[in-house]
């Protein structure tokens, strides 16, 4: 995973561009990876959306031509995703060999 350099501008970069609501906060080349991250995301209360999937599933080999898959959050939670993005990089979501996941609800 790597951070998308244009999440570090904040919210002044969101005020700059009216209309758009979503901003990538970190690029995966590999899918399941960015499911992960959206995954942990969302587990803090960040609404995540992961984009260009489908497109990277379809055939592995272009995914450093795309640049990756995204994950996108609105400009509002930028700071906070950044900070969940830094903690996940840390481990700090990391399950133990022994945790019990158990069955799903």
């Amino acid at each position: 995973m790597r951070i998308h350099p244009a999440a570090h501008a904040g919210q002044r970069e969101a005020d700059a561009m009216p209309g758009r609501d979503l901003f990538a906060v970190a690029k995966c080349l590999v899918p399941t990876d960015a499911f992960v991250i959206q995954g942990c995301l969302m587990a803090s209360g960040i609404p995540a959306v992961v984009a260009d999937a489908n497109h990277v599933q379809a055939d592995l080999l272009i995914a450093p031509a795309l640049g990756g898959v995204r994950i996108l959050v609105p400009a509002e939670h930028i700071d906070d995703a950044l900070r969940v993005l830094d903690d996940f990089e840390r481990g700090a979501f990391a399950l133990g060999d022994d945790a019990d996941v158990g069955q799903p609800e």
